[in-house]
């Protein structure tokens, strides 16, 4: 989309945010009369307002294109704003002091809620059907393996190991962007896959045929205690293969067994770059020319 790769994105990211600060700076030494003193400050702060919101909107733009963190952004905000506040405050200037604390409150606390507890996703492939759709909305608890800020890297506090079914998002080694799939190897696990069957440690991962429809079959699968879903198109053909899972690292696969990119094809996921769970489907968007719906909502198993 947009034809953007990630470097340029990123590059395209800082250059607004720096326009931003360049436009806050001017804005905060007019408020202080340091500059402009004899120029009208409504007409500098509106002219200032509309190039920081347009900054804005195309950083926003190149993070949805490039699936960048908003995470970063959301401290950087609060941390300037916090600065803001506090320097109207020493100057006993209550206009900054309040836009400061405006800015802060919304900035911070949403930073808290994505960066430690939830925060959304949108599928965006069919590799975990049937349980979810391209278009489905879902809540990542961040929570789930250890508090981090960054999206990879060791938990800072609190950090648990991710355990078999669980349904996890991460960043893969060899892209940028998060991921959604099955935890089905833990370190020291071998992992067999013969027939479309998943072998954990020479035990079969038990599977109960639901339906067939055309070259789909629809399977039932118990996996440590978990009942899920999964499903296979007959008419392709699956060669035997083994892993041996290293240490620190976890194999994952698509409940979409065969239209699935996973650690099959491109190896381990290492025990740093997961950030959480999916938990929740909230809504679903399958087209832009759809209407969102509610009637997916729920629990993801």
């Amino acid at each position: 989309m947009f034809g953007l790769d990630k470097d340029t994105g990123n590059l395209i990211i800082i250059i607004s945010v720096l326009g931003i600060l360049t436009c806050l700076c001017l804005w905060l030494l007019r408020s202080l009369n340091i500059i402009l003193k004899n120029h009208d400050i409504k007409k500098v702060e509106n002219y200032l307002s509309w190039i920081g919101v347009s900054l804005a909107f195309l950083i926003l733009l190149m993070i949805f294109v490039t699936a960048g963190d908003l995470g970063i952004l959301l401290l950087v905000g609060s941390i300037v704003s916090f600065l803001l506040m506090v320097v109207g405050l020493i100057a006993k200037n209550t206009e900054i002091a309040k836009t400061g604390r405006g800015w802060f409150l919304p900035f911070f606390l949403i930073f808290i809620l994505r960066t430690f507890l939830f925060e959304p996703y949108q599928i965006p492939s069919g590799s975990m059907l049937p349980g979810l759709k391209v278009g489905d909305f879902i809540l990542v608890k961040k929570f789930t393996y250890g508090i981090k800020v960054k999206r990879t890297g060791p938990p800072i506090a609190f950090g648990k190991d991710p355990e078999l079914g669980d349904v996890v998002v991460f960043i893969p080694p060899h892209d940028h962007r998060p991921f959604v799939k099955r935890l089905i190897g833990k370190p020291g696990d071998r992992i067999t896959y013969i027939n479309k069957k998943i072998y954990v440690n020479g035990k079969p991962i038990n599977q109960k045929l639901l339906s067939e429809k055309d070259n789909l079959r629809i399977y039932e699968e118990l996996l440590n205690d978990r009942t899920i879903q999964i499903q296979q198109i007959t008419s392709r053909i699956n060669y035997p293969e083994e892993w041996e899972v290293p240490k620190d690292m976890y194999f994952v696969v698509g409940d979409n067994r065969d239209n699935s990119n996973d650690s099959r094809y491109w190896g381990f996921v290492p025990r740093e770059n997961f950030m959480g769970t999916a938990d929740y489907i909230w809504m679903s968007w399958e087209c832009w020319t759809c209407a969102p719906s509610f009637k997916r909502a729920g629990k993801i198993n």
